[in-house]
């Protein structure tokens, strides 16, 4: 193994577990998918913490096709950095922002199927269904995004999630809901629709379950998937409460500190 590799892995393991922020990591590991994905799963083999889920990054179209990239990735999220509704998140300058999701909770017999996931039969697979908040950024001195690879090689630039409260599934349409995202006491809210989410929520998922088909992933419990934004990712403008709302999901809240 590349001993740079394994360097740069164990020193962004080291922020991501230790909350800190770190130089940029060399473009030879950011800027191909294929090579950040490589790091990616080498960083997360280093973890061993529990794990909350998985979730679906780069997920809206438009910004594949500005990039240059047929599909989206999916990346491990971590037990401490899943909160419940209306906790609250601290930031940094390098918080690129927060994003509202449909979020599945999947049974842990999904490990133990041997055929592959479809449209048809996932809905097997689910048991609850609810709204998310993700707060996005690095763990790295930089900005912006130049590459999927960026996301990718940085944990998925997933610094928090916080869950709504759940509804039993029972084949919620979850195609072209409104969704939208607003912080009161600064007067911002950002629209968003289930659609701009690599087709829908249900494809998303299915995507992600795939991959941990692939690659051969298993839990020995049920987990969270994180389908990807339907609004965005929405630039922080000040400190206070953001809530979001999906229709006929429900509704979520965190303070922003």
């Amino acid at each position: 193994m590349d001993k740079n590799l394994n360097k740069y892995a164990d020193r962004i393991v080291n922020a991501f577990l230790k909350n800190k922020i770190i130089s940029p990591l060399p473009k030879k590991f950011t800027k191909k998918i294929s090579n950040a994905q490589k790091f990616r799963k080498l960083c997360e083999s280093k973890i061993n913490k529990p794990i909350s889920g998985f979730k679906a990054a780069g997920t809206g179209i438009p910004v594949l096709k500005k990039l240059n990239e047929k599909e989206p990735f999916y990346a491990t999220v971590y037990k401490h950095n899943v909160l419940k509704n209306k906790k609250g998140v601290k930031i940094n300058k390098f918080t690129m922002g927060i994003e509202l999701e449909v979020c599945y909770l999947i049974k842990k017999n999904f490990f133990n199927s041997k055929t592959k996931v479809t449209k048809k039969n996932i809905k097997k697979f689910i048991t609850y269904i609810l709204p998310c908040i993700e707060v996005v950024g690095y763990r790295q001195k930089k900005k912006g995004i130049k590459s999927l690879g960026d996301l990718c090689s940085d944990f998925g630039a997933n610094i928090k999630f916080i869950l709504g409260p759940k509804k039993k599934f029972s084949n919620q349409n979850v195609k072209n809901l409104k969704t939208a995202i607003a912080n009161k006491k600064i007067n911002q809210v950002v629209n968003g629709n289930t659609n701009t989410v690599y087709i829908d929520p249900m494809n998303s998922l299915r995507f992600v379950l795939r991959k941990l088909q692939i690659d051969k992933i298993k839990l020995n419990k049920d987990f969270y998937v994180f389908t990807g934004s339907s609004v965005g990712v929405v630039p922080i403008l000040g400190k206070g409460i953001y809530k979001g709302v999906i229709n006929k999901i429900g509704s979520v809240s965190t303070k922003i500190n």
